[in-house]
């Protein structure tokens, strides 16, 4: 018999009496077999038989057996002839048809009785097409790959998205666009080690428990080490330890890592995310930005054969071209319709957020700026976009600019209204970074969570010497949020949810 697939998109539905009858059809797999089996003489995989036979002609049998496994997706059960579509990992699917005269008459039965929808099925037989013109596997006997116990939800239903992120294992199996996206990611992660490779970068790991957070204004996550008895923190950045890499000699540097900040949660933020940073001694941070741009359209092209990027809605995301570059306190002056420069009084800056109704409790001048930017320019900047040179007090960890004062060699890229990465020239200085640091504590005595701690272990590797260098981080969900149009959570296969 064919089981009708049940359950809702929206919450996930206990079904006691469907699983009931699903446990006593494993139990009566096992009386025959194996429910479960250990080994399946499989000879080939429906990706491989579509791809040798992509043309046949209607109604013809090739001759050639195979044994192969997927997931039943669909089903008809007739008097003397049973259709099954199963399908791979990868998505695709081929016909299994079992006839009376091909399995007998207990085969036939027992398949009727014991295999539902979702049922990992192997089959063996000869590769046809059918009267339809279908690819198929005449099948010749078959067995059970592995029972599932609970049925899938409806296929012709919209999951929704809280649904999907919650049982992404269910959303990987019924929907083609979640197995896509994941192909993308891996290729994206294929196509940014490319380009390091081509430009001569190492990859290399640095340790996520850390004794003090740093490389990032952020809060972090606590933990406790019962074997050092001491308070460890989830990395909030691995930038500190890859600079200290670069002082090591390795002067082309980069990883791939999760990191870990205990903050909010929303359409472009998680607590755990994949970050990409990178170090190249003397370089500055318009060479960061010239790799930044390389490294996001080598993955489109690659990917997408392309760098104008259709996205979910269908709308274009063009990432062509020289990308623009835009000053902070220029931008923000022409936004508001008033000069703002690093020198402008705090209270001004007050004056103004309360005009345009912006909260904003934070000792720091260049808080103030970047608050005012963000609600003034950021949601604009649909195009690529390099927004340049921040305050100094907002960026601990990067070089005063050469040229221009009150500010910092720093970019933010913007891509359809959201920050995307950032790049520095590097602050190599240890006498300055001490004192940089030593303003991050003050603030943390004064209550700023996010505020940097003192690492002298740190400032002790820059005292044997870095070289002038450019850094820049890159969040890899996001930046498949700029070639697939998703949110955040569709980007990542396992987001932490509540």
């Amino acid at each position: 018999m064919t089981e009708e697939v049940s359950g809702t998109p929206d919450q996930e539905v206990d079904l006691p009496e469907q699983i009931e009858v699903r446990l006593a059809k494993r139990d009566r797999l096992n009386e025959l077999g194996d429910a479960y089996p250990v080994s399946l003489p499989i000879t080939t995989t429906i990706t491989a038989v579509r791809a040798k036979y992509p043309d046949l002609e209607i109604d013809v049998a090739t001759g050639e057996k195979v044994g192969i496994a997927g997931r039943v997706m669909f089903q008809r059960n007739t008097g003397k002839l049973c259709f099954a579509s199963l399908q791979a990992g990868s998505g695709e699917r081929i016909q299994a048809m079992l006839s009376l005269d091909k399995v007998g008459e207990e085969q036939l039965e027992n398949y009727k009785e014991l295999v539902d929808l979702g049922d990992h099925l192997f089959v063996e037989g000869e590769v046809i097409t059918s009267k339809r013109g279908e690819l198929s596997i005449m099948v010749e006997s078959w067995k059970m790959a592995a029972k599932t116990i609970r049925p899938l939800p409806n296929l012709h239903n919209d999951l929704g998205e809280e649904f999907r992120v919650r049982h992404r294992y269910i959303d990987l199996i019924v929907r083609d666009r979640a197995r896509e996206v994941v192909q993308i990611r891996a290729q994206v992660m294929q196509s940014l080690r490319k380009t390091f490779t081509e430009d001569k970068f190492l990859e290399i790991e640095t340790p996520m428990l850390q004794t003090i957070h740093g490389g990032a204004s952020a809060r972090p996550f606590k933990t406790h080490s019962n074997a050092f008895d001491t308070e460890l923190f989830l990395r909030i950045a691995p930038e500190l330890f890859l600079k200290r890499a670069v002082v090591g000699g390795i002067e082309r540097v980069y990883e791939i890592n999760r990191n870990f900040r205990n903050e909010g949660a929303d359409r472009t933020h998680s607590p755990e995310f994949a970050m990409l940073e990178a170090y190249q001694a003397y370089g500055d941070y318009n060479s960061m930005a010239t790799l930044t741009q390389k490294l996001i359209q080598n993955a489109a092209q690659e990917i997408f054969g392309t760098q104008e990027v259709v996205l979910e809605d269908g709308s274009i995301n063009d990432l062509s071209g020289d990308w623009q570059h835009i000053s902070m306190f220029e931008s923000l002056s022409k936004a508001a319709g008033e000069e703002i420069t690093p020198e402008t009084p705090i209270a001004k800056l007050k004056k103004l957020a309360d005009k345009v109704e912006i909260e904003i409790d934070h000792p720091q001048h260049g808080k103030y700026v970047e608050e005012l930017w963000e609600h003034f320019v950021k949601g604009d900047l649909q195009k690529p976009t390099f927004v340049t040179d921040f305050p100094v007090d907002t960026s601990p960890l990067v070089r005063n600019h050469r040229s221009k004062p009150g500010v910092v060699e720093k970019w933010d890229l913007y891509i359809r209204g959201y920050e995307q990465a950032t790049g520095y020239s590097e602050l190599v200085d240890p006498v300055i970074q001490r004192a940089r640091f030593v303003e991050q504590v003050t603030l943390a005595a004064a209550g700023d969570p996010e505020a940097m701690k003192l690492d002298e272990d740190f400032l002790k590797a820059l005292e044997f010497g870095m070289p002038p260098s450019g850094g820049m981080g890159m969040g890899i969900d996001r930046l498949l949020m700029s070639l697939t149009g998703l949110g955040i959570r569709e980007t990542i296969m396992f987001p932490l949810v509540k």
